[in-house]
């Protein structure tokens, strides 16, 4: 892995919206291009809204192929930058909550989300692939949400190589709290939980781990819909340690931009009794085994 500039970015994104979410999506693009971010990440679902809602799902699009794929392909190949965004997927009839990467070479690969949560299995089918994208100065691999929760996916990918791990989210909190204070603690408690997750990922696996979340309320329209989000942005070194994090205490939007320093992960990775080079896969078979 080669030193980068990335951006992550906290979104708001509507249900029922997507022309007005890819606009603001190219808003930030150009914002991270101006701050230096080789690579800018958006959250789980940024371009067509999260929300249990059969909604998140009208606004679908073939992946790659579809309008706004293709937008941010010529937007990618016009700014110089790679962009991993999320989007309701369409293929076949079948829909699926999907993350996908391009670059000013083009389109270079999707992973669809494979752990649905709460009411996403009315409306997604599960992925089936954990895939690692060959990057010139880095190699990436893309966790989504709830799939976070799963020690199994991401070390899925260190095995196979990856060295930054791209993880957005729309993770929601409940009822829209009534006032600043409310909205206060539901970031708090978000990034509470992240750092006792997602550093144990990045140790475990000697990466980079750069999360991203969805912001304010994607579906106000819809009564009864859980639909709201906490923002946050955080990045975690190969050693487990916090380096850079969103400022915001309230539920806005926002960009964190960090410097990742290559030599970090093949350092962490040559420790003496690191994991992945010592551990024993043919005494493993338990995790391919359904619970009893």
């Amino acid at each position: 892995m080669k030193d980068v500039t990335i951006a992550l970015v906290q979104q708001a994104s509507l249900v029922g919206a997507k022309a007005a979410n890819l606009a603001r999506t190219e808003f930030w693009v150009r914002r991270a291009v101006r701050a230096g971010a080789r690579l800018v990440c958006f959250p789980e679902l940024n371009l067509t809204g999260h929300a249990g809602h059969p909604a998140m799902i009208d606004e679908a699009e073939p992946v790659p192929g579809g309008p706004s794929v293709e937008r941010l392909i010529a937007l990618a190949r016009q700014a110089g930058i790679f962009i991993c965004a999320g989007i309701a997927e369409e293929e076949r009839g079948i829909h699926y909550n999907t993350q996908f990467l391009v670059g000013p070479e083009g389109y270079i690969g999707k992973q669809r989300k494979v752990h649905l949560s709460r009411d996403e299995y009315f409306f997604f089918r599960g992925g089936l692939e954990l895939a690692v994208f060959e990057l010139s100065w880095v190699r990436v691999g893309i966790v989504i949400c709830f799939d976070n929760l799963f020690p199994e996916t991401a070390r899925c990918m260190a095995v196979r190589g990856a060295e930054l791990l791209l993880c957005p989210h729309a993770a929601r909190f409940g009822r829209w709290p009534r006032d600043a204070s409310g909205r206060r603690g539901a970031v708090a408690r978000l990034k509470e939980e992240w750092r006792l997750v997602h550093r144990c990922r990045a140790y475990d696996n000697g990466c980079y781990v750069a999360l991203c979340n969805a912001v304010g309320r994607s579906a106000p329209p819809l009564r009864g819909v859980l639909a709201s989000h906490a923002g946050g942005c955080m990045v975690i070194g190969p050693a487990g340690d916090v380096l850079a994090e969103s400022r915001s205490r309230d539920i806005r939007e926002e960009m964190l931009v960090a410097h990742l320093r290559g030599r970090l992960v093949s350092a962490r990775r040559r420790q003496v009794c690191f994991n992945l080079r010592v551990r024993r896969p043919e005494v493993f078979a338990a995790l391919a085994q359904i619970m009893s």
